[in-house]
């Protein structure tokens, strides 16, 4: 099979129609085999209904659905498990996606040798205020951060090799940076691509505030696992290590500033416990030697992991 076209959805029953024959057409004029997989996440209005009644229709078309709303990420998560094609397309059930980009994209993962191909929407018929400088704000910070010279992390059209999906697992809200997740783990060859964004017809975005600052706050944790998460003593350990230094050279200073007021001024030194500086080396030395032992133990939660799990290998005889 050449293609496998994923789509996560919810309440998208009156697009589904024309998505499908939108993509079905192309399909048919490229000779592609494919299957379209519909994910649905949880709608409450008819999309698992209409996605029954295409499969009646069209034997490449496969479903599934949620219980609830688990969100985008779960959704692409379950459609690449059941994924089979050499190339995996995903794109959004709106109708602002253009089936009409799949050839190209299918040829740069096929014929130019890309790992993973993302879409640029240079163009958006959004709001500005609500979703364009929000967008532009997070790509800015997810190129600085990961590294990777993409201008549209966002972009729901996108193009995998088979190995790629298979190698991945996307949790949380971390669909956004499959990108990031793909190249930790040694797909470096990220292409993008131009693709045309169109006015959405039905429905209402689902796009809000809370994905925006959600969409940070996961960046900021792939950062730190990206940078961190194969080896937590080198941040746990050296920010404990300086914070005990530190409550342990002002502990020393307390304490020879008493022996010299004591033994060479000859005066009563007030107690230790009386001075302020006496509870911030304190705590300074309890919480450096906290986080010292946190990144100890991250170091063995993780030599553990790499013994009982397998890791993708690029070539195994």
């Amino acid at each position: 099979m050449q293609l496998s076209i994923v789509i996560p959805l919810l309440n998208e029953e009156d697009s589904l129609p024309e998505l499908h024959q939108w993509i079905v057409a192309v399909m048919q004029k490229h000779n592609y085999s494919y299957e379209l997989i519909f994910v649905d996440d949880g709608s409450t209005d008819n999309s698992w209904k209409i996605i029954q009644e295409l499969k009646a229709q069209n034997p490449c078309v496969k479903g599934i659905k949620f219980l609830k709303n688990f969100g985008k990420s779960q959704g692409l998560n379950a459609g690449f498990k059941k994924a089979q094609g050499e190339v995996i397309i995903t794109m959004d059930a709106d109708l602002q996606d253009s089936p009409e980009e799949i050839p190209e994209l299918y040829n740069m993962i096929t014929q130019q040798g890309f790992d993973l191909v993302s879409g640029w929407k240079k163009k958006r018929y959004d709001s500005k205020i609500r979703k364009n400088i929000p967008s532009k704000l997070f790509n800015w910070a997810a190129r600085k951060t990961s590294g990777i010279a993409l201008n549209d992390f966002n972009c729901g059209l996108k193009a995998y090799k088979k190995k790629v999906v298979k190698s991945i697992d996307v949790t949380g809200e971390m669909h956004r940076y499959i990108p990031i997740l793909a190249k930790n783990i040694g797909f470096t060859k990220i292409g993008e691509k131009p693709v045309q964004h169109q006015a959405r017809k039905h429905g209402q975005t689902k796009f809000g505030i809370d994905r925006f600052t959600n969409g940070f706050l996961d960046l900021i944790t792939l950062w730190f696992l990206s940078k961190f998460g194969k080896r937590p003593m080198h941040f746990f350990g050296l920010i404990g290590t300086l914070m005990f230094l530190f409550g342990f050279i002002l502990t020393s200073y307390i304490g020879l500033q008493k022996l010299a007021i004591v033994f060479y001024f000859k005066q009563t030194a007030k107690l230790i416990t009386l001075n302020p500086l006496f509870y911030i080396a304190l705590t300074s030395m309890i919480l450096g030697t906290q986080l010292f032992i946190a990144g100890f133990i991250g170091e063995m939660i993780l030599k553990n992991r790499k013994k009982n799990n397998l890791y993708y290998l690029e070539e195994e005889i």
